[in-house]
């Protein structure tokens, strides 16, 4: 467990109240802290701080890679390589190779897309650290990181106790 990082969680049973306990958490000043749910809450991005994801540049980029090399593709095969007159048709004739460049760069988009979203999440851990098993089902957490700003235990487990947290524990993330 070499890239875990020791803080402070703070576990939540209510949706609502991790909400408002994220907006509190940033509002006093920490900046490096994890809301951690099963899944998508609504408003959890604005609540943390997050920033607008690199990752649609990444799949835009490598999409318009993948119509480069399907028009390459084509045109090498059909008018350079094997060129072959089939009919009196133009040996580059675009409209015959469009679905070749749609499904190359549908590819490239979705594989690029996914090995993006793994390195930006640090995918696969082996053996992650677990806060709280029932994490994964019904409960929320808020971590905090040792070296956030302003990091002081009792001030941070007062603040989460008073923002409704069921359980404050120090742990691992």
């Amino acid at each position: 467990m070499a890239n875990s990082t020791k803080g402070i969680a703070g576990i939540w049973e209510q949706e609502s109240l991790v909400l408002k306990a994220a907006r509190k958490t940033r509002e006093a000043g920490f900046t490096k802290f994890e809301a951690i749910s099963a899944y998508p809450v609504h408003g959890m991005e604005e609540a943390c701080g997050i920033k607008r994801s690199w990752l649609p540049y990444v799949t835009f980029i490598a999409g318009v890679v993948g119509l480069g090399a399907g028009l390459l593709l084509t045109w090498w095969t059909s008018a350079v390589d094997w060129p072959i007159n089939v009919g009196g048709k133009p040996l580059f004739s675009l409209p015959a190779f469009i679905p070749i460049m749609f499904e190359l760069t549908i590819l490239f988009a979705a594989l690029s897309s996914v090995a993006a979203l793994f390195y930006a999440c640090k995918m696969p851990r082996i053996d992650p650290p677990v806060i709280d098993p029932d994490l994964t089902s019904h409960k929320f957490a808020i971590f905090v990181p040792f070296n956030d700003t302003g990091y002081d235990e009792s001030r941070i487990e007062k603040m989460f106790k008073e923002l409704g947290a069921t359980e404050v524990k120090k742990t691992e993330f």
